[in-house]
């Protein structure tokens, strides 16, 4: 599985490990959005979420590079046991020897393991809460790069679209654990709600792409 890249954006979904709910009442949503906004909103904006009994998605892009270097920068700083191993490198232009240098990899690994403390972190919480032991999620989360605007509309879309498609709710509106809500009313707890309505230009035209797509994915069920 390819890891995850600065200034890149991507659909992440995952889902329970086995046939048990990784959501079983509001206070796991409300958990799971705090701990999402600690570990991954520092790295990625978030453009569209949607929590669901057994899994959820999002979809997101990460920050740009030297975002992400001045985070690992500042978690190297504050902790003695870094997190990160930068690499030497010798700058004969200059005649600099012995500079810092974050790595490509440093990057991807400190990106990885935002997400993995994230799982961890509600995993073991959960487990608590409920008397349960072992892994929650899926251990590989899925991520699907995104190539075009087309395509970052249709993930948007598809991911607000989740809760109908399996019967949990008949419109957006209904699901409350979504981002479809957030933009609409234009809270922006999570969603980057400003650059996703410059995205589809303006409210009218993100509610209408929504509705569209509902029609056409109703259509094809009745066929």
């Amino acid at each position: 599985m390819q890891p995850l890249q600065p200034d890149t954006s991507y659909h992440i979904f995952n889902h329970a490990n086995g046939f048990e709910n990784v959501f079983r009442e509001a206070e796991n949503y409300r958990f799971f959005l705090e701990k999402y906004r600690m570990y991954i909103s520092p790295i990625a904006e978030t453009y569209a979420w949607c929590l669901m009994p057994n899994h959820f998605h999002l979809v997101i892009r990460i920050r740009k590079r030297n975002v992400i270097e001045k985070l690992i920068l500042n978690s190297s700083n504050s902790s003695n046991n870094s997190i990160t191993t930068f690499s030497k490198v010798q700058n004969f232009g200059k005649g600099e020897i012995g500079k810092d240098e974050i790595r490509k990899i440093d990057i991807e690994k400190y990106l990885s393991k935002q997400f993995a403390n994230f799982f961890s972190c509600y995993t073991q919480s959960f487990n608590k809460r409920y008397h349960r032991m072992g892994s929650l999620f899926i251990k590989n989360f899925k991520r699907e790069p995104i190539t075009d605007k087309v395509h970052f509309l249709n993930a948007v879309v598809y991911t607000h679209r989740n809760p109908i498609h399996h019967g949990f709710c008949s419109s957006f509106s209904e699901w409350e654990y979504c981002s479809y809500n957030e933009i609409v009313q234009n809270l922006g707890n999570i969603a980057e709600v400003k650059k996703m309505l410059q995205i589809t230009d303006g409210l009218e035209s993100f509610i209408a792409v929504h509705y569209t797509n509902l029609k056409n994915f109703k259509r094809m069920d009745d066929v």
